[in-house]
């Protein structure tokens, strides 16, 4: 497994910020970590990427212990932070090779035999990145006057400079706007068909855009862990009927309805009813109009969309 994470549990003070979670994630899967803002996402992150230790449980990354094998975990994991430390009175490629030093120095990255080779293979690689990442405009360029979208793209170059196995990026399009996200999205996915990547998100338009699957993590512990598509077939099966009359009607007689679990009302007319699971009242709510004497102006069973699932799993 390239990652994987048995009942791992942080305390902070006497807040719970993580409480036995455990997953596993494939070589070349690109998993979504979701969940609401405090769910405890960047905590496994750094945990993961060996910056803080667990209270508790233990994890590995590509079969080394993260805490037994820090160093090992660096050499094998490229990490994107929330906030994206970058020196902004560095050009792109200045900052590049100085941080390509930086691995070298600390033993994360071997150097190429021979002072020519060394600096051939170093210049070689970096240049590399630049194109992978789309920055070859802006190599000249101080990192301070990039827009936000190019600085995600930088800090996506340095995670990738030593080649890892598995790519963490903790928010990874956090602030952007619709053309730099669906850039960053596209550049993300090109990644992951070469390496194994989790990212974590509050949105669930980024998973379905990104990943093959996703983990949802609420106050600490994984309330669901499936693929996109089984997630996608949950909210599908959805039970939801939507329904609008030509006249008011109360909520509660429509909760009386033979199937019916809850009764949402959109407006004095329009209404949302959910039933119990694998029922469709269609039929029951248009004999209680006929019995009410009522008009229907409308009738249609709806899909539950992705966000509603999100939010029911995740809701106090």
């Amino acid at each position: 497994m390239s990652i994987k994470v048995n009942s791992l549990t942080k305390i902070y003070g006497r807040q719970k910020a993580l409480d036995g979670v455990s997953f596993e994630i494939a070589p070349g899967e690109v998993v979504g970590l979701l969940g609401p803002n405090g769910a405890g996402k960047s905590t496994i992150m750094k945990i993961l990427t060996c910056f803080i230790p667990p209270t508790s449980g233990n994890a590995s990354v590509c079969n080394f212990d993260i805490l037994e094998q820090s160093i090992e975990v660096r050499k094998k994991v490229g990490y994107l932070p929330e906030n994206n430390p970058l020196y902004p009175e560095l050009y792109v490629e200045e900052f590049l090779s100085f941080i390509d030093g930086i691995l070298t120095a600390s033993g994360i990255r071997h150097p190429e035999s021979g002072t020519r080779n060394q600096k051939t293979g170093r210049k070689k690689r970096i240049a590399d990145i630049i194109d992978l990442t789309g920055l070859t405009s802006e190599k000249h360029k101080k990192i301070g006057a990039l827009s936000r979208g190019y600085r995600q793209r930088v800090g996506l170059a340095q995670a990738l400079l030593h080649d890892p196995e598995v790519l963490i990026l903790d928010e990874p399009t956090s602030g952007l706007d619709p053309n730099q996200l669906l850039e960053i999205r596209a550049l993300i996915k090109t990644i992951g068909k070469e390496k194994t990547v989790m990212l974590s998100t509050h949105i669930m338009q980024e998973v379905e855009a990104i990943c093959d699957r996703a983990i949802i993590i609420h106050k600490g512990k994984i309330v669901a862990d499936d693929s996109t598509v089984n997630l996608h077939r949950i909210a599908s099966s959805g039970n939801v009927v939507s329904v609008e009359f030509s006249s008011e009607v109360k909520p509660v007689l429509l909760a009386g309805i033979q199937g019916v679990t809850s009764v949402k009302q959109l407006s004095p007319f329009i209404f949302q009813l959910t039933a119990n699971a694998g029922r469709d009242v269609r039929h029951e709510v248009f004999k209680f109009a006929v019995d009410n004497k009522l008009t229907v102006l409308s009738l249609q069973k709806e899909e539950l969309k992705l966000e509603e699932v999100f939010q029911e799993l995740t809701k106090d």
